[in-house]
């Protein structure tokens, strides 16, 4: 195959039925027969972005010749607890292999906002040397290292081998597990438990949420806090960021999702942050054991706007579907129309979203040439299904397209920031969402 076969995808579109998908590729995409969360009936399909590759599984220069499986990607809402999640699964082990290309050290802004949550919690959990850290999904050690710098004890678990490495090589102590209320149990017996567990951008990324939610309730210590950071299902709808459904991110959580699930398992919501800049806009809900938790008047008043935004209803989720073909078409138009009149158009960021929009906008070499991005581990490969060739970003200055499409948008500013010269020679950028825009 090569690099400039169309995408395998298509337009956002709605079905009448969450068993009614594209056939997968492989056979091993799986329908979701009942709620993740609650075990209710099956989600209400309400957005289908056709079938795709795996986001993250970057195809290599050797591999060209293959086809990419392709698997249904839908979205779906359940009527009982108001959970957002995929209506098809894929085994995790697909999703999650020896390749995987995220390493969050990579982004300055991510690095700062961890920074910062590692000083606030030292100052208000009182952590010392006599403490333990232990972070879910803890990928290169990015944050925890911010712990281990200020003599902390911390312990990271992290089942992908690329980015456990890398954290092991920082000094991080990182078990290649992934985590549940076996692995909790486990930690028990040894003698561990965490004065505070944190979960930054790891519970979307989970099939099991009961074993992986009670594992929390099992190795937090008596006092201990927890903190689940994910981007919240009302930015998504709001800014119509359909680019950040991909086959890892199996739910997409509001707080009253949030709320329910932590219940089950005996925790309770004691915090919602927003950090409206970060990933889209990311909530950070702070749990606690139920016995020991006292209600927080914030907690209800996002609870209570939720409700008013209509997140627990099915209506709100309804025309998503029309939300995202406008965006998908207007950009599709805009990058055509630059083609039309002789521009040159490259991208920035290999990141999942970029693939999701890449080939559910069926969008390929045909209108942009190549993407860029600092992640050493991407470059050299290329974006599945798009098949656009991953560089390293100094060819932007090499090549100066006369446009760059922000596919990491969620780090608009930084990019922008750290190619200040690309843009002083004329060089200019497309953001893609809410609406496509030229900068």
């Amino acid at each position: 195959m090569s690099s400039g076969t169309p995408a395998q995808g298509g337009s956002a579109t709605v079905a009448a039925d969450a068993n009614q998908s594209p056939a997968a590729s492989g056979g091993i995409a799986t329908p979701v027969t009942a709620c993740r969360s609650c075990g209710g009936a099956a989600p209400r399909l309400f957005l289908s972005l056709g079938s795709t590759p795996i986001a993250n599984r970057l195809v290599r220069a050797d591999a060209l010749d293959a086809t990419d499986p392709s698997f249904p990607l839908e979205v779906g809402f359940c009527e009982s607890c108001a959970l957002v999640q995929l209506t098809h699964e894929l085994p995790a082990e697909e999703i999650f292999d020896e390749d995987y290309p995220y390493f969050s050290s990579f982004s300055d802004m991510l690095v700062r906002h961890a920074e910062k949550h590692v000083i606030d919690l030292i100052a208000s959990r009182d952590l010392g040397p006599d403490s333990l850290v232990v972070e879910v999904a803890s990928n290169d050690g990015y944050l925890l290292k911010a712990f281990v710098e200020r003599g902390i004890p911390v312990l990271g678990i992290e089942p992908t081998p690329g980015p456990a490495a890398a954290a092991r090589e920082a000094g991080v102590p990182t078990r290649e597990e992934f985590f549940g209320a076996e692995l909790a149990r486990q930690l028990v017996a040894e003698g561990l438990r965490a004065d505070v567990i944190i979960a930054n951008n790891v519970m979307a990324h989970v099939p099991d949420l009961n074993s992986f939610v009670e594992g929390f309730s099992i190795l937090l210590a008596d006092g201990g806090l927890v903190d689940v950071e994910n981007p919240g299902v009302g930015a998504l709808l709001a800014h119509t960021e359909f680019d950040t459904v991909y086959h890892e991110h199996f739910c997409y959580f509001s707080t009253i999702a949030v709320d329910a699930l932590m219940r089950r398992h005996s925790l309770a919501l004691v915090g919602v942050q927003e950090f409206p800049e970060l990933h889209g806009g990311t909530l950070r809900w702070s749990l606690q054991h139920a016995a020991a938790a006292e209600p927080a008047e914030s907690v209800a008043a996002v609870l209570d706007a939720e409700r008013a935004g209509g997140l627990d209803s099915f209506a709100r989720y309804a025309t998503f579907a029309d939300d995202v073909r406008t965006v998908q078409e207007e950009l599709v138009a805009l990058l055509r129309s630059l083609r039309a009149d002789g521009k040159t158009v490259a991208a920035y960021g290999a990141a999942a979203k970029g693939a999701t929009l890449l080939n559910s906008s069926a969008i390929t070499t045909d209108l942009i040439d190549f993407v860029v991005d600092c992640n050493v581990h991407k470059q050299g490969k290329y974006i599945p299904g798009a098949r656009l060739p991953i560089l390293d970003p100094a060819v932007l200055l090499e090549r100066q397209p006369d446009y760059l499409l922000l596919l990491a948008w969620n780090v608009k500013r930084e990019i922008i920031a750290q190619q200040a010269e690309y843009a002083a020679r004329g060089g200019s950028f497309i953001v893609p969402v809410p609406r496509p825009v030229v900068l």
